[in-house]
């Protein structure tokens, strides 16, 4: 496997989620989101389904950024991981 490459950036970072579909984890990641954003930082939070059968995985990212952006950036800083 080829090595990961650390991403450098201030004050610009990726957060996912790794979840069960269907375990009503969709709140409680909106909250995150919000919960930041009420705090006056910019986020761009976005569900990933890959599938939308109950049980199978499904990622939620949120870009907190003071720039603003909204576009993904593209690698991770923090996974938080909820299922195997």
């Amino acid at each position: 496997m080829p090595e990961q490459k650390a991403i450098s950036s201030v004050n610009d970072f990726v957060v996912r989620f790794a979840n069960v579909n269907g375990s009503g984890s969709a709140s409680a990641n909106e909250l995150f989101a919000r919960a930041i954003l009420r705090h006056g930082v910019p986020v761009s939070p976005r569900n990933i389904f890959p599938s939308n059968i109950q049980g199978l995985p499904t990622w939620y990212e949120v870009r907190v950024t003071e720039a603003g952006h909204l576009g993904a950036r593209g690698g991770v800083d923090m996974m938080v991981a909820m299922n195997p």
